[in-house]
């Protein structure tokens, strides 16, 4: 748990609940890359998120991936995926897997984007590789 919440931290948002939604982006949303999320709300408010994670105890590799593709109407998908495994693997994974969620769908897609983290554990040491796309502002949760 160490080992997320410290990649949590990376990405700027170890403050938050968050909240996992499945991979629909609606069509009012822009999606903008951003390395460390700015300041989102107090702490302790829910944080609506798409995310990829994995964690592993060393030694090993452990990659996350997240694509995502706006149609010319608006609305868009996110596809995840992490594991075990190297940086060129999950993005081959996370673009086929967009692929097949564009396949569902009639709508005519942009170009996607990719974010990939891919982090090394040494021998007894944990680490996490996460992305994560993150809805807007934090919100209270009572």
């Amino acid at each position: 748990m160490a080992s997320y919440d410290a990649a949590l931290a990376e990405a700027g948002v170890e403050n938050y609940n968050l909240v996992s939604v499945s991979s629909v982006i609606p069509a009012d949303v822009d999606v903008e890359a951003v390395g460390t999320a700015p300041d989102l709300g107090p702490v302790g408010d829910r944080l609506t998120v798409v995310e990829a994670r994995a964690t592993i105890a060393g030694p090993g590799q452990v990659s996350a991936a997240l694509a995502w593709a706006q149609s010319a109407e608006g609305p868009g998908l996110f596809y995840e995926t992490a594991g075990e495994t190297d940086q060129a693997d999950v993005e081959r994974r996370v673009r086929e897997g967009l692929r097949a969620g564009q396949e569902l769908r009639d709508w005519r897609f942009a170009d996607p984007q990719v974010a990939v983290e891919s982090q090394r554990a040494e021998p007894g040491e944990h680490t996490t590789a996460v992305v994560l796309a993150v809805y807007g502002e934090s919100e209270p949760i009572c």
